[in-house]
């Protein structure tokens, strides 16, 4: 069928490009654009038409099927769905955002509160936050970095500055940027080292928790009870993190063998024994490869828990209401004589260690 020409997206916009898509889509199936009954584009069209990856179509797909726009016809495509659902008319959200207001001044929440809390929620970047600021991020694996680094500039407008656990100390040492540094983050087995090494910085840090897909976890509880399940990654701590993940699930219908990077003889070896491979979409071939049509592979590259990114944002707005228009050099601020009562005091080691649970 012909692509609507209205549809677009804009890779500089602060809104995820899979939100983008996703609500024009609903608007074109709403507005009558693509009548009842009738096949949307293929994937790849989609995503040729509009320049963006076929993975990120895929997903949208995905989204409307689960909100009801559309349903999958096996051989025969993806269609608007007979009835799908029907969304509130601007006088009913105008009508619902006035209560939520008046409930929220009620309970003593500022703007910046729910600003942070609704685009967090959503996954925009809080427009709350002027500019782009640094964020020292700090784990044991370059992949780890990686994956961290670009959850996090999706969702906030941060620059990451990426050090690898082993050189944190060093890299404290030598460069003054922690000056700069306006949050550090880390994974949860790592924050006793960084609140360490970044002790009397006064740098706040906080604990990130990454967590299997809702729907890999729900993918594993339809499964047979004793169906034997096997974790891969390209990196063995990814891997392992994965693994505990899918652990704190509690599934009682399946057993977890293990975890393995993607390389080695011990993927091997843990294909053999499993029913079940979860494994990243970096590691997906390999293990594919080794595993065989009597292994099922569930692709999983796991998402920062939306806490975290709540209350790293929460965080940073709240500093940037604080903060002077122009802050003075790093190590030459000095206290007002009112705040401390003429005198200047000494600086505290303690720092605040901030923990998404």
């Amino acid at each position: 069928m012909k692509i609507p020409m209205d549809l677009r997206v804009d890779a500089h916009s602060p809104i995820p490009i899979r939100r983008q898509l996703t609500e024009q889509l609903k608007h074109v199936i709403e507005s009558g654009g693509v009548p009842r009954d009738q096949t949307l584009p293929s994937i790849r069209e989609l995503a040729g038409f509009l320049g963006i990856n076929t993975n990120t179509v895929a997903r949208v797909i995905e989204d409307l099927k689960q909100s009801g726009y559309v349903e999958a016809r096996r051989g025969r495509g993806v269609f608007v769905a007979s009835a799908p659902p029907v969304r509130p008319s601007p006088r009913l959200r105008e009508s619902f955002l006035r209560d939520v207001v008046i409930r929220a001044a009620a309970l003593g929440m500022t703007a910046d509160d729910m600003a942070v809390g609704v685009l967090s929620l959503a996954g925009v970047r809080p427009a709350a936050i002027e500019g782009a600021v640094e964020v020292l991020l700090v784990e044991c694996s370059p992949s780890e970095l990686d994956f961290f680094a670009r959850q996090l500039e999706a969702h906030l407008p941060v620059r990451v500055d990426k050090v690898l656990l082993g050189e944190l100390a060093a890299v404290t040492r030598r460069q003054t940027q922690a000056g700069r540094w306006r949050a550090a983050v880390t994974s949860f087995c790592h924050l006793p080292e960084v609140d360490r090494v970044l002790s009397g910085r006064g740098v706040p840090v906080i604990a990130l928790l990454a967590e299997a897909h809702l729907e890999t976890l729900h993918r594993l509880a339809q499964l047979p009870a004793g169906t034997r399940v096997g974790v891969a990654s390209d990196a063995v701590e990814t891997a392992h993190n994965l693994a505990h993940s899918i652990a704190n699930a509690a599934l009682p219908n399946i057993v977890l063998v293990g975890a393995s990077p993607a390389e080695g003889t011990a993927l091997g070896r843990l294909v053999r024994r499993v029913d079940v491979i979860v494994c990243s979409s970096a590691a997906g071939e390999r293990v594919r490869q080794l595993a065989g049509p009597a292994v099922q592979v569930m692709i999983d590259d796991r998402a920062l828990d939306q806490r975290a990114i709540e209350m790293l944002a929460a965080l940073l707005v709240r500093q940037n209401g604080e903060r002077p228009a122009t802050a003075p050099p790093a190590g030459r601020r000095r206290p007002s004589a009112r705040a401390s009562g003429g005198r200047t005091p000494r600086r505290s080691a303690t720092r605040s260690t901030v923990r998404a649970t």
